[in-house]
């Protein structure tokens, strides 16, 4: 079952990232990632936003776009960005298991 909304740390940690790029991409993306504050004031997003932060995180880190070229990307192509994020995720599982596969054979 899926969370209703994660921490700042866990989303950083889902990025592989730290909390205060997460924190500073909550700024520049307020379009696009929408945290609620709890009473205490701390952030907290929506399984949305995650899935936001990881199309952030694969055109800024991985693309090495700006932070401008990846707004307008986003504003641009939500829909495709959200299939190359979720079949990079799939290719990486694949890999992982494969690599798991041949060391059980050597």
């Amino acid at each position: 079952m899926e969370k209703m909304y994660y921490s700042i740390g866990e989303v950083a940690e889902i990025l592989g990232e730290n909390t205060s790029l997460v924190r500073f991409w909550s700024g520049k993306f307020s379009q696009f990632i929408k945290p609620v504050r709890n009473k205490k004031g701390n952030r907290l997003f929506t399984a949305e936003d995650v899935a936001n932060y990881k199309i952030i995180h694969h055109l800024v880190k991985e693309r090495g776009m700006t932070l401008e070229g990846a707004r307008k990307r986003m504003q641009d192509n939500k829909e495709g960005e959200d299939r190359t994020v979720d079949i990079m995720a799939s290719l990486n599982r694949i890999k992982a298991q494969l690599l798991e596969i041949k060391d059980m054979i050597e």
